[in-house]
């Protein structure tokens, strides 16, 4: 049964497209659930498998760092071999994947299932963001249809402490990679029926020393950004981050002087392309470093569970998806650059509510702090997705999505090494005039190197020294959240005034600049017409 139907540059799309969003929201879901799940499920695993403390963080972070690396090889094979077969084919990969991370019988079996879990998520996420674009040409429908596919990530952020706490109050730890077998198989059931495929019309091969160079620049420069964040700096995570900057010139080198290169670095040409891009990457890169704060201060220094935590996280996704659904519209009406810098004034506001949460009274602040930052990401995030989309010509929107997703992944990872080493060293500097009466050595340094080792001091040396310890750490890695929030505030408020200037020009989505245009963001004289070609090779390659 042949179901691909192509829709013209232009075209609503119909109760099919509509369908097959919902189908596209399975995966997106799924993806954001599992990056948050596996945190909570960590102490059990770890005891359980009898993994180290360094089995352990390989078993977290080898995920992120394959989906990180494959992301522009995947959105190329999709634009090159059809993005729907690999969306399937990644379906079956990640539900094969999560059944043997379930019963993984040691730490070594459950990080090489972890790293194919990275790799076949790496396949979904440009794949659904690309075939969005295929079946929303329409430049009104597309904005919408990116507004839900960002709703249902945020929808999966929210849902992996709370569905990954209730499983594991019942069930094993494995329980919690299960979820994603009966979505991928609702998937593969329901996507041939509700998905045109869609391939560029004469793909070759993927270069190989490509894909090397590609996956060699991201995982060393994500491996780099986070080990930053973990330890400061260091020898090993500096050179990682130089043979990561060294292998991506030459990768960018190569694609200038293939016929086919991986990664076409043409859609850089085009201005609203390469300000969309600029724009997620810095307007994430203060949420994930954030975020990172926030969480750990309603657990270590409220001292919430990870399932209350994440309960008390659901007004922030509640706002975020509400702005996500409102943003579109906004734009249509006052324009992607005055709603982005808007935006992002609001999480401007949240992060300096931050600045003056302490370690005393409820979670209010937090709660809100967290809310208004997120709730003001809303547009910045969706409608720069949008401008990637809509700029790309269609042959090209899996490499494309593929940068979104790239932008966002090192955005993320940036924050949380530049507001996670601030912190710290906010943190030391407060803990250096501290006593600890009865502490040293190596229990010493532990105090005065993180909360998580301060806190484990004091538990072991009890009584009142031992409540003082963990009073003054607290306080300390407050002040740390404090400054990250203070630096945020003031980055963000820039990014604004940036985000008016990188967006003056830029159309709304549906604000047609001539007859037969379907995009809603141009910003150069060649623009319209490298669309226009797209539709015309999109039209020519749907099947």
């Amino acid at each position: 049964m042949t179901t691909d139907t192509p829709t013209a540059a232009g075209t609503a799309a119909g109760p099919r497209e509509w369908a097959g969003l919902a189908v596209l929201a399975l995966p997106t879901v799924l993806l954001a659930l599992d990056l948050s799940v596996l945190y909570l499920a960590a102490p059990h695993l770890s005891a359980d498998l009898g993994a180290t403390s360094t089995e352990q963080l390989w078993i977290l972070d080898i995920y992120g760092f394959m989906i990180a690396g494959f992301l522009v090889t995947m959105g190329a094979l999709g634009d090159r071999f059809g993005r729907r077969r690999l969306l399937l084919t990644g379906a079956v990969a990640f539900a094969a994947a999560s059944v043997a991370a379930a019963y993984a019988q040691s730490p070594l079996m459950l990080i090489v299932t972890r790293a194919l879990l990275g790799i076949a998520g790496a396949t979904l996420m440009p794949s659904t963001l690309a075939l969005i674009g295929t079946m929303f040409r329409d430049a009104r429908q597309r904005a919408t249809a990116v507004a839900v596919w960002m709703t249902s990530f945020l929808a999966g952020t929210a849902l992996g402490p709370v569905a990954g706490g209730l499983l594991l109050e019942h069930y094993w730890w494995g329980s919690v990679f299960l979820m994603g077998v009966p979505v991928m198989a609702l998937l593969l059931v329901t996507g041939p029926l509700l998905l045109p495929e869609h391939r560029a019309a004469g793909g070759g091969r993927p270069d190989a020393a490509s894909v090397v160079l590609s996956l060699l620049a991201m995982i060393a420069v994500v491996w780099g950004v986070k080990e930053l964040a973990k330890e400061g700096p260091a020898a090993a995570p500096a050179a990682a981050l130089a043979a990561g900057a060294a292998a991506g010139a030459l990768f960018v080198r190569r694609q200038r002087r293939l016929a086919d290169p991986l990664l076409d670095l043409r859609l850089f040409r085009t201005g609203a392309f390469t300000a969309a891009l600029v724009l997620i990457l810095l307007a994430v890169l203060t949420s994930g470093g954030m975020l990172l704060f926030l969480t750990q201060y309603l657990q270590l220094v409220q001292g919430h569970s990870p399932l209350a935590a994440g309960l008390l996280m659901l007004p922030a996704t509640v706002a975020m998806v509400g702005g996500s659904l409102l943003a579109p519209a906004a734009a249509r009406r006052f324009g992607p650059g005055p709603v982005v810098a808007a935006g992002l004034g609001v999480t401007a506001a949240g992060y300096l509510v931050a600045v003056f949460l302490d370690g005393t009274g409820g979670p209010v602040l937090a709660v809100v702090a967290l809310a208004l930052s997120w709730v003001g990401l809303a547009p910045a995030l969706v409608l720069g997705t949008d401008l990637v989309l809509g700029t790309a010509p269609a042959e090209k929107a899996g490499s494309a999505s593929s940068m979104s997703e790239t932008a966002s992944e090192l955005g993320v990872g940036l924050g949380v090494a530049l507001l996670g080493t601030l912190g710290t060293a906010v943190y030391r500097a407060r803990m250096a005039d501290v006593e600890l009466p009865g502490v040293t050595g190596e229990a010493a340094g532990r105090a005065r190197d993180t909360l998580p080792g301060a806190l484990k001091t004091a538990q072991a040396l009890g009584g009142e020294a031992g409540s003082a310890l963990a009073e003054g750490a607290r306080a300390a890695f407050t002040s740390g959240l404090n400054a990250a929030a203070g630096v945020s505030a003031a980055m963000v408020t820039v990014l604004a005034l940036v985000a008016v200037r990188m967006l003056r020009g830029v159309r709304p989505s549906g604000e047609e600049a001539g007859a037969g245009e379907g995009s809603g963001a141009v910003t150069g004289p060649g623009d319209a017409g490298s669309r226009k070609d797209g539709a015309a090779a999109a039209a020519s390659a749907d099947r």
